[in-house]
């Protein structure tokens, strides 16, 4: 399923330690109705039960746009990242949002750090409905730690993410 998103070097799904990709498509919704709440961290603690503690940096936020950096916990894990790609859902165009981020956890020389790369694609379909992609590629000590957990706590938080970012949409338009 990996599309073809403009993966930084290194951050390839075929070359990560850990790589997990859910969609969702939702006949009743569009890419502008979705986008917001995506964009907007002020909401993620409120749909989104694996994150917490948002933070950004130089007086920025709660919306994201290209270069934002924001630190934030998720599955327990402190993440300081920061927007790479930003571009809204335009007319035949998709929604892509990615941020690189970073946990940095000490001990010894190589640390046990993750490197990450999360893409979103938010995209109107063709006869209606909207598409919502999300991929993640994994890298570092911590990551192979997270692949081999069972159940795969990455799999379970992407689908929630997913399906809960389209159910905020839907209530927000109306229809839930």
């Amino acid at each position: 399923m990996p599309r073809d998103f403009p993966w930084p070097e290194g951050h390839d799904p075929e070359s990560s330690v850990n790589f997990v990709a859910e969609e969702l498509d939702v006949p009743s919704l569009s890419a502008a109705a979705v986008w917001p709440h995506l964009v907007d961290t002020s909401e993620w603690e409120r749909y989104y039960g694996y994150m917490s503690d948002i933070v950004f940096q130089d007086g920025a936020g709660p919306e994201l746009g290209l270069g934002a950096r924001f630190c934030l916990n998720t599955l327990t894990f402190p993440v300081q990242a920061e927007v790479r790609e930003f571009r809204p859902p335009s007319a035949g165009e998709p929604g892509l949002l990615a941020w690189h981020g970073r946990v940095d956890e000490g001990g010894d020389e190589e640390g046990r750090g993750l490197d990450l790369y999360h893409i979103w694609m938010i995209e109107d379909l063709p006869g209606g409905g909207v598409r919502i992609l999300t991929q993640e590629t994994q890298q570092g000590a911590l990551a192979r730690e997270i692949a081999a957990a069972n159940p795969s706590p990455m799999l379970y938080s992407h689908q929630d993410w997913v399906k809960s970012l389209a159910t905020t949409a839907l209530r927000a338009a109306g229809q839930g």
